[in-house]
C-alpha cells in the first residue's frame, strides 16, 4: 500500500513513505518504524490517524494483519540519537529525531515554534495542509527521494508516479524563497506580470513556494508589494 520499501527494514529502523490515491494524490505521509519483525509503527499527523487506519483496513484482503490506531506523544529532538527507541526525522536539515514516549534528553532546551518553522522551511520539508493537499503530485513536492522507491512491487499511484518520473517532468517546483515584504500563505507569485506560482508557508523573511519551472533561477517574483528570490 505504501510508496517505499518498507520490507526490506530491520527491526529498528525507519523509512519516509507516502500513502497515495490511484492517481497520486497524498493521502498521508508517513514515518514507518519497524519495532519488530512482525510490528511496524506508522507516524502521521494527528488529524490523519483516523483516515490512514481506515484506507489501510480497507484494502486488507488475504493479508494477517491486524491494523490498529495507537496514540502517541512524540517529542522532536535536534541533535544525534544517543539511546535506542527513537525514530530518525529529516524534516530540518539538522540531525533529529523522534522520541516516542520519552527518551528526551535531560538536558534538552525548548526551541520557539517560528524558530523550528524556519528550519522546516529552509530544509525545503513540505507539511500536509500546507504544502501537500490534494492538488499536489509527489514530485511538485520533492517527496521522491525521500519517500518514493521506483524498485518496489505496486501500490496505489504508482503508475502516474513513475509515468512522470521516466517519461516526463513537473511543471512546478516547491521552492525555497528569501523575502522582502509581509507575504500570507495562498499569496500569488508574478514575473513580467504572469502567475507563475504560489506561497505556501513563510516566517521570518523566508517562504515556501510552488514556482513553475520555467521561472529563471535570478529572477526576482512579485508578492503583491513584496519581492522575493529563489533561495539556492
Amino acid at each position: 500500500m505504501l510508496s517505499n520499501e518498507v520490507e526490506a527494514l530491520v527491526a529498528g529502523e525507519a523509512c519516509e513513505a507516502l500513502l497515495l490515491t490511484p492517481k497520486a494524490r497524498v493521502i498521508a505521509t508517513v514515518t514507518v518504524w519497524r519495532r519488530a519483525d512482525d510490528d511496524f509503527l506508522l507516524l502521521t499527523e494527528p488529524e490523519l490517524g483516523k483516515r490512514l487506519t481506515v484506507e489501510l483496513t480497507r484494502f486488507r484482503f488475504a493479508a494477517k494483519a491486524t491494523i490498529e490506531q495507537e496514540e502517541h506523544i512524540s517529542v522532536l529532538v535536534i541533535g544525534e540519537a544517543a539511546s535506542v527507541g527513537t525514530i530518525p526525522n529529516k524534516d530540518y536539515g539538522l540531525p533529529a529525531y523522534e522520541a516516542i514516549d520519552g527518551n528526551v534528553p535531560a538536558q534538552a532546551e525548548p526551541i520557539g515554534e517560528d524558530e523550528l518553522e524556519l528550519l522546516r522551511i529552509r530544509a525545503a520539508t513540505p507539511r500536509m495542509g500546507a504544502e501537500i493537499d490534494d492538488r499536489v503530485l509527489p514530485a511538485e513536492a520533492g517527496l521522491e527521494d525521500r519517500a518514493i522507491s521506483f524498485t518496489k512491487g505496486c501500490y496505489p499511484g504508482q503508475e502516474p508516479v513513475a509515468r512522470l518520473h521516466y517519461r516526463g517532468h513537473a511543471n512546478r517546483r516547491l521552492r525555497v524563497l528569501d523575502v522582502a515584504g509581509d507575504v500570507m500563505p495562498g499569496a500569488e507569485l508574478t514575473y513580467e506580470g504572469k502567475s507563475v506560482g504560489r506561497l505556501t508557508s513563510a516566517v521570518q523573511g523566508h517562504a515556501l513556494a510552488y514556482v513553475r519551472t520555467e521561472v529563471p533561477e535570478d529572477a526576482v517574483l512579485e508578492i503583491g508589494d513584496a519581492r522575493a528570490r529563489l533561495r539556492h
